[in-house]
């Protein structure tokens, strides 16, 4: 190979221009935008649900918010059905379900309770999705499998264990979507939409709802004229833990030995306690 530049015949090759050398590199003039990605599609989904709520949840909505065509889009995710049960799937990030440990059985399963309904009031409509989907993909089979695990640990018997999770997981959502149906409702009516009952308007239409159950004939309503203050609370986190309470109770029914005593005090029984505890005491 010869060397070019020990050729006499070969012309030098000049240096570069002053304006090649000077020459800033060329930019675009907007920035650029973020790559998409499902976990980006699935956050915007969050917010077109809480803008519009799930009837306006709508992939040209959730598009617009990402400031991208909707075919874009179907690149990511194939229809609004998967992109839904993505958004169910989210609900379980960040929590691990504990090792059985049959002699606090009842805890963890309030521990995983009160989780579920801190994460379905993160977003409105949320337990809309959750009642319309079940945990059965390969993400969520994990969790599945730790609930069994609790309630089989304990000693429930396998046709009870096999209930128990579903019975949970179904009243966790009936709750919140009531409690999102009311909030809803204030909201129309003016009020905050603040959860548990903790707004103003929301302490004034239980007082008016107590008064008016109070109010009633004591010989045709005695009972609920006599529980009036106790069916209507201001407090929605209370009757959650009591409805809870009950159903870990019925559940511990079924256990064969002194691990079925020891549900947590109900508030309207004497000293807290309910029928069920005096009458093991007895």
């Amino acid at each position: 190979m010869t060397d070019a530049a020990a050729d006499p015949d070969t012309p030098p090759v000049p240096p570069p221009s002053p304006w090649n050398r000077t020459r800033p590199a060329r930019t675009s003039g907007a920035a650029a935008r973020p790559a998409l990605t499902r976990d980006r599609i699935v956050d915007a989904a969050f917010t077109v649900l809480d803008r519009e709520g799930y009837d306006g949840l709508t992939m040209r909505r959730v598009a617009s918010v990402l400031q991208v065509t909707v075919s874009a889009l179907y690149a990511h995710v194939s229809s609004k059905d998967e992109l839904v049960e993505l958004m169910y799937t989210r609900l379980f990030d960040g929590f691990t379900m504990p090792a059985p440990d049959p002699e606090r059985w009842q805890e963890q399963v309030r521990e995983y309770a009160h989780f579920g309904r801190r994460r379905l009031r993160e977003h409105r409509d949320m337990a809309r999705i959750s009642m319309a989907h079940a945990p059965f993909t390969a993400e969520l089979l994990p969790h599945v499998e730790g609930v069994l695990a609790i309630f089989r640990a304990a000693g429930l018997p396998d046709r009870i264990a096999a209930e128990a999770g579903d019975i949970i997981c179904t009243y966790i959502d009936g709750f919140v979507l009531e409690e999102s149906l009311w909030q809803d409702r204030m909201t129309a009516h003016g009020g905050d939409g603040s959860a548990g009952g903790a707004s103003g308007d929301g302490r004034d239409m239980a007082e008016r709802m107590r008064n008016y159950l109070a109010s009633l004939p004591a010989e045709d309503f005695p009972h609920l004229r006599s529980l009036a203050g106790l069916m209507i609370t201001d407090s929605s986190d209370e009757r959650f833990d009591i409805g809870l309470e009950i159903i870990l109770r019925g559940l511990a029914s079924y256990l064969p030995d002194e691990r079925s005593k020891g549900g947590k005090g109900i508030k309207g029984g004497e000293n807290g306690r309910g029928e069920d505890d005096r009458n093991d005491t007895a």
